[in-house]
């Protein structure tokens, strides 16, 4: 290991405090679980897809950075591989969800056979194609981070641009499969809660969100890295410059997926497509459509626009806060309206949201913590390596 780049000390102490929200959290979850069932897993996918778009947003980050270089990227790529590698934890996470298949999914219930819709979808809404595409989609996104992490860290022994230029070949095909694997994941996991709905472009607003969820993660994990050695210093104005401008495009990326939809379906008016939106139009939900648009959008957008902003890292990391915790209430809003179908309504927030949240987030984030501090920070024959310390 690069000593020169060697993790900083303080990763340990925040790899306890993690494991200790994640035994609050998991004893919590258990309480909720067994006054409850039908609640804790609905809240548990919600919490499951949050902190699974931070890991599979940073993998698309790091194919992203592999086909473009720069030393934005090179500056944050361990960071981003430590949480590619939480994937498999992510993957095991996934069996509550089939377990609890039937409690969150209408068409995985008995009673589904006599809905005439649901029976036409049945070839591929059923309990063994929804496993095995899981199966086949962690399959998808393992393989080639396993590969680049492994190529990565032979950067570390290996002078020369060998490693660099293999990564570059398996990204292009990788970030293609991802999007393919994810555009499908979304249809099984988040849009099925309503079999009876669909929409041409939820797969690219799934990954959209994916975006926004790992630059807002990861200049929170930057802004950590730049404050204690040995990044101290080596971060400037100019990579919190670059996370910021990729920020706001992706902001604004997710923005016109989201506006491009609700354009289409409402402007169609077809019954079978808008009822997705009149649920989420009335009561509370309202005020939580509206929520979503000023602290997903417009808040966020106004504020990245200034230069100053966007090159002070503390200020940066405030607005990557918002719109982490906007990534949640985003897919709460996609999902609990579907959970609600020929019951209540009405907006209603649970103490399982939040207790299932902190169970996994608490697990996940000692995962990562422990994966950031086993490599260097910056690998050591990376050929763009001096570019990217360099001086503004």
């Amino acid at each position: 290991m690069s000593v020169a780049f060697s993790p900083p000390e303080g990763l340990s102490r925040l790899r306890s405090r993690a494991w200790a929200a994640a035994v609050v959290g998991i004893a919590a979850s258990a309480v909720g679980f067994y006054l409850d069932r039908t609640q804790f897993f609905r809240s548990y996918l919600v919490a499951w897809l949050f902190w699974l778009g931070i890991a599979l947003g940073c993998y698309a980050v790091a194919l992203l950075h592999q086909l473009t270089r720069g030393g934005w990227g090179l500056m944050i790529r361990r960071a981003l591989g430590a949480a590619t590698r939480t994937l498999p934890l992510l993957a095991i996470a996934f069996v509550p969800i089939v377990l609890g298949m039937s409690e969150i999914y209408s068409w995985a219930r008995p009673e589904a056979a006599a809905d005439p819709l649901i029976a036409a979808k049945g070839w591929y809404l059923n309990r063994s194609g929804f496993i095995w595409r899981a199966v086949a989609y962690f399959a998808i996104w393992g393989l080639p981070l396993w590969l680049l992490n492994r190529m990565s860290l032979r950067q570390d022994e290996e002078a020369g641009d060998r490693q660099f230029r293999r990564m570059r070949m398996i990204a292009a095909p990788a970030l293609g499969l991802y999007c393919l694997a994810a555009t499908f994941a979304s249809v099984d996991w988040l849009m099925s809660l309503d079999p009876h709905w669909y929409s041409s472009l939820w797969g690219v607003s799934f990954i959209g969100g994916h975006a926004v969820s790992a630059f807002a993660f990861i200049i929170l994990v930057a802004l950590f890295l730049a404050g204690r050695p040995p990044l101290q210093g080596q971060f400037q104005a100019r990579h919190f410059h670059d996370y910021g401008k990729l920020l706001l495009a992706f902001v604004m990326l997710w923005t016109y997926f989201q506006l491009s939809q609700l354009i289409i379906i409402w402007s169609g008016d077809l019954p079978e497509e808008v009822t997705f939106y009149l649920a989420r139009v009335e009561g509370g939900w309202k005020y939580l459509s509206i929520f979503l648009a000023l602290g997903h959008f417009l808040l966020p957008f106004v504020l990245l626009l200034s230069r100053d902003i966007k090159r002070d890292a503390r200020r940066l990391a405030m607005v990557a806060g918002l719109l982490l915790a906007m990534r949640w209430f985003d897919l709460y809003w996609q999902a609990a309206p579907a959970f609600a179908h020929g019951e209540s309504h009405g907006l209603h927030f649970h103490w399982l949201d939040l207790a299932t949240l902190v169970a996994l987030g608490g697990l996940w984030l000692a995962v990562y913590f422990g994966q950031l501090a086993k490599r260097p920070l910056l690998p050591k024959f990376e050929p763009y390596l001096k570019e990217a310390l360099a001086d503004e």
